[in-house]
């Protein structure tokens, strides 16, 4: 996502080099939607980055694309309506040149349209083999099951880190019971777990962040004191904070494959380590500690970003 909008200006030929670096380091899930990239970075920029970065690789990888919300400028618009989700595969294999994609995702449910007929197109979809598997995103617990009623869904993508667990209540055991995977994204919570990001000096004047509640200056600061006891247990461990909070979440399961996004190399390279880090029960248990949900300060996203979520 954040490789066509929302945090620093894009820069195509970097974020084409980063993401064939990480097919040579092993990574093998790709992640987009043609949600990502509107005026001035190019509508559907991240699909078209995407499909460049992959000519030629595209046996390499397992890639993940979405439907459901539509860009009308800085306005997103959600719409589950059959006739736009036959429409919009064919737009996303165009501009991702490729036959098919491995799982395509309901990016956000519209109320106004049956989960049953959602799903239902998109199984249609599988049939004509545009598409191999389903993935919905942001649902209840209520909607993940009755989706699964009408056809299998394999993952369910969601925001989830040692910042947000809200899906450890109800979401993450019923779909373990449905055996749906989740796509946990913003797995790093935006940079805030990084450590790297102490204040909003540095940050562009469109970077999404300075919306975001958990970046407002009191928030920060609160959420600044979890990030030091996290870099804490990560000095000791010889990882960066980064690096610990992506090995917690491969911790929790392997139903659970966490999507940190980044356009700089020496980020990804930071990342994708994070796979040779195994930690005991204990330290688990010491990292949960360290940043308990109650401690967390401000709501994961903004008020239009949270009203497109089923909470």
């Amino acid at each position: 996502m954040g490789m066509s909008e929302f945090y620093r200006t894009p820069d195509e030929a970097a974020c084409i080099r980063t993401i064939q670096h990480a097919i040579d380091l092993g990574v093998a899930f790709l992640d987009t939607a043609p949600s990502y990239g509107a005026p001035p970075y190019g509508e559907s920029a991240n699909e078209r980055v995407v499909g460049r970065a992959l000519a030629k690789r595209r046996g390499a990888v397992v890639l993940a694309t979405k439907c459901g919300v539509l860009r009308a400028g800085e306005k997103r618009i959600v719409d589950n309506s059959p006739a736009y989700i036959r429409r919009a595969i064919d737009e996303s294999l165009k501009r991702l040149g490729v036959d098919y994609v491995d799982l395509y995702y309901l990016h956000r449910r519209d109320p106004r349209v049956p989960i049953e007929d959602a799903v239902g197109t998109m199984a249609v979809l599988v049939q004509a083999g545009k598409v191999l598997c389903l993935g919905l995103s942001e649902v209840s617990a209520q909607t993940l099951r009755r989706a699964c009623a009408v056809h299998p869904i394999t993952a369910l993508q969601s925001e989830y880190s040692l910042l947000s667990r809200q899906l450890e209540q109800e979401i993450l055991p019923t779909a373990r019971d449905l055996g749906v995977g989740i796509v946990a994204y913003s797995p790093v919570g935006r940079a805030l777990l990084t450590g790297r990001l102490t204040s909003l000096a540095g940050l562009k004047p469109n970077d999404l962040r300075l919306l975001h509640p958990r970046f407002q200056q009191g928030n920060l600061k609160q959420n600044l004191t979890l990030v030091d006891r996290v870099r804490a247990i990560a000095t000791n461990l010889a990882c960066t904070p980064a690096q610990l909070a992506l090995a917690w979440l491969l911790a929790k399961g392997d139903d659970i494959v966490p999507i940190p996004g980044t356009n700089q190399i020496r980020h990804l390279e930071e990342n994708a380590a994070a796979a040779d880090i195994t930690l005991t029960t204990e330290q688990i248990k010491a990292l949960e500690e360290a940043a308990p949900p109650h401690d967390v300060a401000g709501e994961r996203n903004t008020p239009d970003g949270l009203a497109l979520m089923e909470l």
